[in-house]
């Protein structure tokens, strides 16, 4: 007895039917699709839930909280509507930390992507000892910021390793009370931050570098251009990707500092180094103004949001 076999699979129970003119029943790859892709959302609902639970609510919470008295213990409170606020925008303290904020972010945004930068053309270049740079040059990058703090506290202080080392090679007159000085205490804060971190912008701008063909760069040695024309007209338009992830990373970092300001300065000498995340420590845990650091807080949010979205809209724009 001979068996047959079909040539044509069973239709998908699962896939809906359409008709042709001819009455027969087609089943679409559309449909196929939109029943493959229904079943992966499902996943993300336990994470979505754990974010809402853990970071939407609690902020939202704390948001209502910037329009009342509450002290932070006691269970009765009262809406004072935008008094916090015009306290925030009123206290000297405040505008001072805002603007230190701001030069600290422009600051360590620009040095720490330019050397990042540097480092990785060097790092990315064929000399034998390219391996151990990178992990020399990443090595910072592991210390916790509060420990390289404290560190570069000691090698600024006015006895530290960097003044004695002045005093030692005649220059003795440039030696000077880094973290003392309201001149330069803050400068001094984002020599740290770029020091510890350009390890980690390297990384970006390398794997960057690494992914640009080599024969586009053979192209242009062959054609003529030099190692600037190179990096001008090539390299460097290949790594707008990059670039706007650096950039983004070290504006909010800077935007948001704190650990490297209270371990080095504490905010001090007076307000010269207070940024906006220790003041908002110092007016809910030493004072215990709540309402007037969740409301700092808050601006605090919104400047980040804004420099963050106006930052990469033009960087896209450039990129683009």
């Amino acid at each position: 007895m001979a068996v047959r076999y079909s040539t044509t699979a069973p239709p998908d129970v699962h896939e809906p039917a359409t008709r042709t003119p001819r009455g027969k029943t087609v089943r679409t790859a559309h449909s196929r699709r939109t029943v493959g892709v229904r079943a992966p959302w499902w996943f993300v609902v336990p994470a979505i839930a754990v974010y809402l639970f853990v970071v939407v609510v609690p902020s939202a919470r704390g948001a209502v909280f910037s329009f009342t008295d509450w002290n932070g213990l006691r269970a009765d409170w009262s809406f004072v509507g935008l008094d916090n606020y015009s306290s925030v925008f009123s206290d000297r303290t405040a505008q001072d930390a805002l603007f230190n904020t701001l030069v600290l972010a422009l600051a360590t945004m620009v040095a720490q992507n330019v050397l990042g930068l540097l480092l990785a053309l060097g790092v990315n270049s064929m000399v034998k000892s390219r391996y151990v740079l990178r992990v020399i040059f990443f090595a910072p990058v592991v210390l916790t910021p509060l420990v390289a703090g404290y560190v570069w506290s000691f090698l600024l202080s006015p006895t530290g390793a960097i003044n004695e080392a002045l005093r030692s090679t005649g220059l003795g007159g440039l030696a000077h009370d880094w973290l003392g000085d309201p001149d330069t205490a803050l400068y001094a804060i984002a020599l740290e931050i770029v020091w510890q971190f350009a390890g980690y912008s390297m990384v970006i701008y390398l794997a960057g570098l690494q992914a640009i063909p080599a024969e586009l760069l053979e192209a242009a040695t062959i054609d003529g251009a030099g190692p600037w024309s190179k990096f001008r007209h090539v390299v460097l338009p290949l790594l707008n990707g990059a670039l706007v992830i650096n950039v983004m990373l070290t504006l909010i970092g800077g935007l948001k500092q704190f650990d490297q300001v209270m371990a080095m300065t504490g905010g001090g000498p007076g307000t010269a180094t207070e940024t906006i995340s220790t003041a908002i420590y110092k007016s809910a845990f030493a004072t215990g103004d709540f309402p007037f650091s969740i409301a700092l807080a808050v601006v605090m949010t919104v400047v980040i949001a804004i420099l963050a979205a106006v930052q990469f809209r033009l960087t896209q724009r450039k990129a683009s």
